[in-house]
């Protein structure tokens, strides 16, 4: 497989810049190819430790970056005292191929390319560039849709991983996409009404924009769009975060027509900066069969005529109303009907004997409890901390704990 790499120093840590070309289909090794880029952080003394690999969550999102001061990401100072950490921007993501615009494919072939970039191709990658590198096996780490892509792994090349670490995204098993979905929504309703008990006067704030876009009096947003409440509510994603509430808040607390309200509006969404997190998040639930639109059809009846917020809920009308994901408004509506292949295998993880270590939160927005703990019991070598101590974002604030009681569980030293 080529691969290019390039080593730049920074002050207390040595980075290596890996793009690595892999298939866009694994099953077609002749046919069309991508990149794959990997950033590896090594203390300058620790340039022979094993391989840490993160997973980041998604799907859609690149790896996040080292900086100056503090290495990046909380997890990463923990990490580099007994790894290598190699930062994988998943195919499609960062400095990875991008997956642009498709300008000049059918929407038939722009939803055939887009299906090469699920969790199972991924981890493809993965093992294509672990053997570039020459490693035997490594550990890897993954956070939220991270997490799938570890099961994903644990399904497909376990004899690559040393041992797994996962946070706040073990995945469902034998639950239908629609049952996810029912669950999430049960999960944002509370949080609405915790939001709206710490902030009581932001209830009043959302009745009033929400009668204002629904009455026609529009809120221009810098791209050129016009704000609709259906798009502001979907900032409701925030709620599932330590932080979600308060940035919700101080958003509210601006004057709707203020340049600053448009503008940390567009800010705020997620959609159109990352394509791939809207036409695949209903896929990552799919281990066989279609999602057909699951969370707009599972969309509970309370929220007609209501200020409530969604969460990380796709809808069909994002591709009419979002100009970023508008070119791909066809391809979306067949990749909803796709018939996916599975992403785990039942039998194999049953018999799994690679430690795993996970993270599951408690009361988690996103990835839901009751189902996580399911899987947990059906997979051998598991180790699970439940705990309520974290939201969703637990690895990004208190990372070398969590890191570190992973790590302990996964080697059996608590």
């Amino acid at each position: 497989m080529p691969r290019m790499h390039e080593e730049i120093p920074l002050p207390g840590v040595v980075t290596i810049e890996h793009t690595f070309t892999v298939p866009l289909h694994h099953d077609r090794p002749d046919g069309p190819e991508i990149s794959v880029f990997a950033r590896e952080l090594a203390d300058p003394e620790g340039r022979d430790k094993p391989f840490l690999v993160y997973f980041q969550g998604g799907p859609g999102f690149e790896a996040p970056r080292p900086s100056l001061g503090p290495r990046g990401p909380a997890f990463v100072d923990r990490a580099l005292s007994e790894f290598r950490v190699l930062l994988l921007d998943q195919r499609g993501t960062g400095r990875s191929t991008p997956i642009g615009r498709l300008d000049g494919l059918s929407p038939a072939e722009q939803a055939d390319y887009l299906a090469c970039f699920r969790a199972d191709s991924i981890v493809r990658d993965a093992e294509l560039i672990r053997q570039a590198l020459g490693v035997e096996r490594w550990s890897v780490l993954g956070q939220s849709f991270g997490g799938f892509c570890v099961f994903t792994y644990l399904s497909q090349a376990p004899e690559g991983l040393k041992e797994a670490l996962v946070t706040g995204g073990v995945p469902p098993l034998g639950h239908s996409v629609d049952e996810v979905y029912a669950r999430t929504y049960a999960r944002v309703a509370e949080r609405n009404d915790r939001y709206r008990a710490r902030y009581p006067g932001d209830a009043e704030r959302l009745d009033h924009l929400r009668q204002r876009l629904e009455n026609g009096a529009p809120v221009p947003l810098p791209t050129g769009e016009a704000l609709s409440w259906r798009r502001f509510r979907q900032l409701g994603d925030m709620l599932g975060m330590s932080d979600g509430a308060e940035r919700l808040h101080h958003l509210l607390e601006l004057d709707p027509d203020s340049p600053g309200f448009a503008y940390d509006t567009v800010a705020a969404d997620p959609f159109s900066r990352n394509p791939i997190y809207a036409v695949l998040h209903e896929a990552c639930y799919c281990d066989g069969g279609a999602s057909n639109w699951s969370a707009d059809r599972m969309l509970p009846d309370g929220y007609a005529n209501s200020s409530l917020l969604t969460g990380e809920h796709i809808f069909p009308w994002m591709f009419h109303e979002y100009a970023a994901l508008a070119p791909l408004r066809e391809a979306a509506e067949l990749l909803a009907a796709r018939d996916w292949p599975r992403l785990y295998d039942c039998d194999a993880l049953a018999v799994n004997s690679v430690p795993v270590a996970a993270a599951i939160y408690a009361e988690d927005m996103y990835v839901e409890r009751a189902f996580s703990e399911e899987t947990a019991a059906r997979v051998g070598a598991m180790h699970v901390w439940l705990t309520s101590e974290y939201d969703h974002n637990g690895l990004r604030v208190d990372g070398p704990r969590i890191l570190g009681r992973l790590l302990d569980l996964a080697r059996g030293q608590i």
